[in-house]
């Protein structure tokens, strides 16, 4: 009583304390950086990130290429997890702006260019890869037409191949377009959520942010031959003039042996009526938005309708034959137990133990974790908190959440094995089979991966630095607190089963055809919900695109735990009507199945729609990363499904009167 007592006074207490500090708070953003305004002339550099091209997948550091450097050496910038994991490298770059100085300046002109350089800048120039310049912390953004049609970009390319032609030019000269809002800071309040999060602006800032924001970044690229030795002649930053684009392939630089390359570029500040909050929309808009509606609408209706008649019938089944068995007097039951078939003849059999129970085990703890971490993640990002300003967040949030949820993990999979052998005996190997069964399977793949990045020398490579660091958190974090998982596993009360287990297993009749293709067969309902929105989630992915409708994304995973539940109960249903007591399994894969097609249908998508992916080591870093992905689809939808079957059959067994 006196410990309950202080801990609700503990919790008075901390709830008092919140509530002061988050009073006293002027404001605040959540999360990412403040918004930052500029006064007339002020110098702003921008930030140059990895080079990346859709035909390859294997992003380079910028400076890999003979560009300008900056005078005051390479500087590279904090990056998160999540960056480092996803290849970025972004470093300074000597491309100055001064706010609202409209100005065409010269940076600088190369070395002549050795034959290494040359075939380099030809390689990247073939294979289409794109510069990406960043300023404040807005990518470059590019415009094109092709049939007519107008394509937005990110970033610039290298150089440029023209139609039935072996030269190749590089891309020397850039015309940049800065949008800028002016920011008077008096009589204005931002009070809502912007790519930066929610944010509350105070009196006293404003005075401080009165100036302009940068509220877009456009690019023209440009190849342009300069004279050398007029080139030479000049300083960094010098004024040049203007130039037109495009030109004649005659007076553009072709890239060659001895060449000398001068780099400039030309800015325009434009004043825009677009508000910080809203900068990002420019980014985030989807092609075929009318299609995208279309189809998740049309993908909703048919799933809801097909599981609205599944869940129909079933339902009037089960309850048809709980009414039908229990109003039978004892005689009468065993009388029909003898007589007719199904489920009712496997209650002496249907809690037996699986075989390969610590795997299945494993597996539903391991579930347990994943599907968390893509709740909490999914719904942080829908509320907008997964900011495409915050590079790097979303897959540094994912580990996070996947490492503190270990705790759920180890607790799912211990207090299963509790339930399934009676007893707590070896719950240790269990937890640290938990803790370890996924991680190392993405861990060996990774690394097998991460040699054929160094073989090819891409930023995508993963430093021997940041292995020990996730390390570190694997053995450091996860594994703890999934193994305190496990004994407060061994600390809760095991699921009672509600009927005894023969000693003797009933014999399973024979069937005509393998009840595993019935449960395969089972994954193509689930893979309905979803295999609209995996075409835009990789196309984001693989053709360097923004993926930012998470509303979409958190109906799909809803109606999909849902699918997957009602596919997953079917199945373990039908298969005890025909006496086939070995249900665990096929519970779990009935619903896992999915991850196969979701596999599959990666192979077709690499086939038909990444036609321009180049070479084999491009097509195994993206099989290697779609085995990932699909193998964490399997453990997740596997879970739910065999959690949800294994409460039905204990339901359904509780509600049966056994003498």
């Amino acid at each position: 009583m006196a410990s309950s007592l202080i801990s609700k006074r503990t919790y008075w207490a901390v709830f008092i304390y919140v509530l002061l500090v988050s009073h006293a708070c002027n404001g605040f953003y959540l999360p990412g950086s403040y918004m930052h305004t500029y006064s007339t002339g002020e110098e702003i550099f921008a930030k140059v990130n990895s080079l990346t091209s859709i035909e390859t997948e294997l992003p380079f550091s910028y400076y890999s290429l003979p560009y300008c450097k900056p005078p005051k050496g390479i500087k590279k910038s904090a990056e998160n997890l999540g960056e480092l994991l996803m290849g970025d490298q972004i470093d300074n770059s000597p491309y100055r702006f001064r706010m609202n100085v409209n100005e065409a300046v010269y940076i600088c002109t190369t070395s002549p260019l050795n034959e290494h350089e040359v075939k380099l800048l030809k390689q990247r120039t073939r294979d289409l890869y794109q510069v990406n310049m960043i300023l404040d912390n807005l990518p470059a953004m590019r415009f094109a037409k092709q049939n007519g049609i107008n394509i937005q970009w990110t970033g610039s390319p290298v150089g440029y191949t023209p139609p039935n032609s072996n030269d190749d030019y590089i891309i020397n000269h850039l015309k940049f377009r800065v949008l800028v809002h002016e920011y008077e800071g008096t009589g204005v309040e931002i009070i809502g959520t912007g790519e930066e999060g929610m944010g509350v602006i105070s009196e006293a800032d404003r005075k401080k942010a009165a100036g302009y924001e940068i509220v877009g970044f456009e690019v023209v690229p440009c190849s342009v031959k300069y004279d050398p030795e007029a080139m030479l002649k000049l300083h960094l930053y010098d004024n040049v003039t203007s130039v037109n684009c495009p030109l004649e392939l005659d007076k553009s630089q072709i890239i060659r042996e001895q060449e000398r390359v001068s780099f400039t570029y030309e800015v325009e500040f434009v004043k825009s009526d677009i508000r910080w909050p809203f900068r990002w929309d420019a980014y985030l808009k989807m092609e075929g938005a009318r299609v995208h509606w279309f189809s998740i609408m049309n993908s909703l209706m048919v799933i809801f309708f097909l599981a609205g008649i599944v869940f129909v019938i079933f339902l009037r089944t089960v309850r048809r034959d709980l009414t039908r068995y229990e109003e039978l007097d004892k005689e009468s039951q065993a009388q029909m137990n003898e007589e007719l078939s199904g489920w009712k003849l496997v209650v002496g059999d249907v809690f037996r133990e699986p075989n390969c129970s610590q795997l299945l085990c494993v597996m539903v703890g391991d579930g347990v974790q994943i599907t968390g971490m893509a709740v909490v993640t999914i719904l942080f990002a829908a509320f907008g908190f997964m900011s495409p300003a915050s590079r790097g967040m979303l897959l540094t949030g994912m580990i996070i959440l996947y490492l503190f949820l270990g705790t759920a993990a180890g607790y799912a999979g211990v207090r299963l094995w509790r339930t399934i052998k009676g007893t707590s005996e070896g719950w240790r190997s269990v937890a640290w089979s938990v803790a370890c069964f996924f991680p190392g399977i993405v861990f060996v793949i990774l690394t097998a991966l991460n040699f054929i990045l160094w073989g090819s020398k891409s930023t995508g490579a993963i430093p021997i630095s940041l292995y020990f660091v996730l390390l570190s958190l694997w053995f450091c974090v996860s594994v703890p607190l999934t193994l305190l998982g496990g004994f407060l596993g061994t600390r809760a009360e095991p699921i009672q089963f509600p009927v005894r287990t023969n000693q003797i297993p009933r014999e399973i009749p024979a069937r005509k055809y393998p009840s595993w293709f019935l449960v395969l067969g089972a994954g193509t309902l689930p893979f309905g919900t979803l295999f609209i929105e995996l075409f835009f989630i990789l196309s984001s992915i693989w053709l360097g695109r923004f993926y930012y409708v998470f509303g979409f994304l958190l109906v799909v995973f809803l109606l999909l735990v849902i699918v997957c539940a009602e596919v997953s109960v079917v199945l373990t249903y039908m298969h005890l009507c025909v006496e086939d007591w070995q249900w665990w399994w096929k519970a779990f894969y009935a619903s896992g199945s999915v991850a196969l097609y979701v596999f599959l249908y990666s192979i077709n998508y690499l086939v038909f729609d990444l036609q321009s992916l180049s070479g084999p080591v491009s097509a195994i870093l993206y099989l290697g990363y779609s085995l990932i992905m699909a193998i964490a689809i399997m453990l997740s939808t596997g879970t739910i499904g065999f959690l949800v079957s294994f409460y039905f059959v204990h339901y359904l067994f509780s509600s049966v009167k056994i003498d």
